[in-house]
C-alpha cells in the first residue's frame, strides 16, 4: 500500500469510492444527486488550500481524505472533513496504514496537527481513538435548520 496526494483531476475515482463508503451502513447518506455530489467533491478537493490523501494498494484506491490546511496560532492543522476506506478493506489494517503514513506526510509539510470531527456512535469513533486521536470536550458542535 502506499499514500499518494491527489487533486482534482482524480474527482470521479474520488467520487466513486466515497459514494460506495457512505451510502452504506452505518451512514447511509443519500448521495443520488449527482450535482450535489460534485459540487461537494469540488469543494473539498478543488480549492487552494485543499489537501486531499488517496491510499492505494496496487493500482486500486482504497481510501480517501479529503480536507483542507488551516493556519491556527497554535500551529498549522490538517483539518479532515471526510476520511474514509473501501467498506470491504475496512477492519484489515489499512485506515491504521492510511493514518500513519498521512501524519508522516504532513509533518514533511510543516503540519502540527490533525483535526476532524466523527458522530460517537459509529465505528469511526473507536477507530479514532485506538489511532491516538483524543476527544477534545470543551468544543460544542451547533447546526441551525433554515
Amino acid at each position: 500500500m502506499h499514500l499518494k496526494r491527489l487533486g482534482i483531476d482524480d474527482k470521479e475515482i474520488i467520487k466513486d469510492v466515497f459514494v460506495s463508503v457512505f451510502t452504506k451502513e452505518p451512514w447511509n447518506d443519500d448521495w443520488s444527486d449527482g450535482e450535489q455530489l460534485d459540487m461537494y467533491i469540488t469543494d473539498l478537493i478543488g480549492q487552494g488550500y485543499s489537501l486531499t490523501y488517496g491510499l492505494y494498494d496496487g493500482g486500486e484506491l482504497i481510501g480517501i481524505s479529503m480536507g483542507y490546511i488551516k493556519h491556527w496560532y497554535t500551529g498549522t492543522e490538517y483539518i479532515i472533513n471526510e476520511l474514509c476506506i473501501r467498506t470491504e478493506r475496512q477492519g484489515a489494517g489499512a485506515g491504521t496504514f492510511f493514518i500513519s503514513e498521512m501524519e508522516k506526510a504532513i509533518k514533511e509539510l510543516g503540519l502540527r496537527q490533525i483535526f476532524l470531527l466523527t458522530d460517537k456512535d459509529v465505528p469511526a469513533y473507536d477507530f479514532y481513538r485506538k489511532n491516538g486521536f483524543v476527544e477534545v470536550t470543551n468544543i460544542a458542535s451547533f447546526a441551525k435548520m433554515i
